[in-house]
């Protein structure tokens, strides 16, 4: 069984051949290109479809970020005066997405492509506070705003799905910090869930599996993603309760990262035992059943990366010799 093969058997809930780790690639994913937003900025700056400066830079890689006090929208109840979907009448997608899977290893790899950013879209128009504020003060008008904007994201998903046909669809939308949620659980189901739940159904009717990132403490969606039938999460970080969630949902939400975080933090690490000791921890909780893929690696350590690599080396041996073959 190749690991794409075994990636999906996990996100299908099912018992794999091997545990999954990203020492041994299974995944390749083509993220959101200019259709949807600028995902680099390599000339310093570059703009979405909709008009928001994105801004990169060398240190980071060009990686773009909408540009800190660039708004387009300031009031959302003239969200129908500022905000247009482009067309895409004019648009060669065939040729497009076609190139962008090309030389890729499709045999080894789960094709995965990523789309449903709403919560992000409208913080890009409006900046985080009044984002926030908007969807307290003006739920509909956000929601007006979000359904108009969805029917040109569904139609570029669509085109996706249909020329580069991946495996996995990943729905991208980050919706919380590091302590609590951006919004509250209500406020999801009202004006976000909706429209997830749109490309989420996009993608099983096209017999996708369904993973959803999302940073920081996110674990009071958990029960919404599973009902529009995402059933990967990346990264589960361990600001969130991963052994009660383990425990409660087994292999239904594969925890995909992030774990690790969670049974060694606190721990010290300093020696080699102790790293192989927390790593068999690790595995004891987050294996059995299913749902899991292993991201175990020792803490950087920037002064010393020589020794670092060693002792991820130590890690990637440990997986291989003892790990890899759990469920045999």
């Amino acid at each position: 069984m190749t690991p794409r093969e075994n990636y999906i058997r996990v996100l299908k809930s099912e018992i794999p051949e091997f545990v999954p780790s990203f020492y041994e690639p299974y995944s390749d994913t083509i993220w959101l290109d200019y259709y949807f937003k600028p995902v680099y900025a390599p000339d310093g700056f570059n703009f979405s479809p909709w008009g928001v400066r994105y801004v990169g830079s060398k240190d980071l890689n060009f990686g773009g970020i909408p540009e800190p006090n660039f708004i387009i929208l300031r009031d959302i109840r003239q969200w129908r005066d500022v905000i247009k979907n482009p067309s895409i009448r004019d648009i060669d997608f065939e040729s497009h997405y076609k190139k962008s899977v090309e030389g890729r290893d499709r045999e080894n790899l789960a094709l995965v492509i990523n789309g449903g950013e709403y919560f992000q879209t409208l913080v890009s128009f409006m900046g985080f506070a009044e984002a926030v504020m908007a969807m307290f003060e003006e739920p509909d008008e956000v929601y007006a705003l979000l359904n108009y904007i969805s029917d040109y994201n569904i139609e570029i998903a669509k085109q996706r799905i249909r020329y580069t046909k991946p495996d996995i669809y990943m729905i991208s939308d980050d919706c919380a910090a590091a302590k609590a949620p951006f919004f509250s659980l209500d406020m999801y189901k009202r004006l976000i869930k909706p429209f997830h739940a749109k490309h989420a159904a996009l993608a099983l009717e096209n017999g996708l599996a369904i993973t959803k990132h999302d940073c920081g403490r996110s674990e009071q969606f958990i029960d919404d993603w599973l009902e529009i039938g995402i059933s990967g999460w990346n990264p589960a970080q361990s600001m969130n309760d991963l052994g009660a969630i383990k425990r409660k949902y087994g292999s239904k939400l594969t925890l995909d990262g992030g774990c690790w975080d969670y049974i060694t933090s606190g721990r010290d690490l300093s020696t080699d035992d102790a790293l192989i000791a927390a790593v068999d921890d690790y595995v004891a909780q987050f294996a059995p059943g299913g749902g899991f893929v292993f991201a175990a690696m020792p803490p950087f350590d920037f002064e010393n990366m020589e020794d670092f690599g060693r002792r991820n080396d130590l890690v990637r041996k440990y997986f291989f010799d003892k790990v890899r073959n759990y469920y045999s």
